[in-house]
């Protein structure tokens, strides 16, 4: 079994990267550091054609799409949300998910099983919206489009799609402060990538099981 792991240099991708290699599955994990498997900027297309070249002929049972960044924590809306960071924000989080997913189909396409798991967020449920974090929520709302309309489209392939939230993690991006360790969220996110199939196809899940609302 291979799983390709975008964003597996540090935090939640990192700590995914550990617990399969744990397990002896076959483990590409991507990053803009040299020390990754595969240097990838997910923004930046020729980098996925290199990745898909570096992994010949191998098929992959599970694509993790979980690079991601929050440029506006901070910001306030008089002064806040450049077009810069609205700009960076969608490269990473929905237009990094799509170029990874379209790369890797024909090594998908050569699997028994496969499956892509597309790590959105609870800020992006229409559903629950409390305000702030603009460009945050509004990218990771896209990747959970994104992901659904995926579904639709592979599932006569039969490639699975799912979407996750992966909880209030103590990662640089969740903070110290965080619900639940990095441990917690890779534990609860494998359980639900192993439970993927065809009949759960564009779902949107919390890291423990739950059903998100959109």
């Amino acid at each position: 079994m291979t799983v390709v792991i975008t964003g597996a240099s540090r935090g939640i991708g990192a700590k995914l990267a550990e617990h399969y290699r744990a397990q002896g599955v076959d483990v590409m994990g991507t990053g803009r550091s040299v020390t990754a498997d595969i240097t990838l900027d997910v923004t930046h297309p020729s980098g996925h054609s290199e990745m898909a070249e570096k992994l010949g002929q191998t098929p992959v049972e599970l694509l993790i799409c979980n690079a991601g960044v929050y440029l506006d924590k901070a910001d306030d809306i008089e002064t806040g949300y450049g077009a810069d960071l609205w700009a960076q924000s969608f490269a990473t989080n929905v237009t990094g998910v799509f170029l990874s997913v379209q790369a890797l189909l024909p090594h998908l396409r050569r699997a028994q099983n496969p499956r892509i798991a597309i790590i959105s967020s609870q800020m992006g449920s229409s559903e629950r919206a409390p305000g702030g974090s603009y460009i945050y929520r509004a990218s990771k709302a896209a990747a959970l489009n994104l992901g659904r309309n995926l579904a639709a489209d592979l599932k006569s392939e039969g490639i699975a799609v799912g979407i996750y939230h992966p909880g209030w993690v103590q990662t640089d991006m969740g903070g110290a402060t965080a619900e639940i360790t990095v441990d917690e969220a890779v534990s609860g996110l494998t359980a639900r990538f192993q439970e993927l199939c065809l009949e759960k196809t564009g779902c949107f899940e919390t890291w423990d099981g739950r059903p998100h609302p959109y």
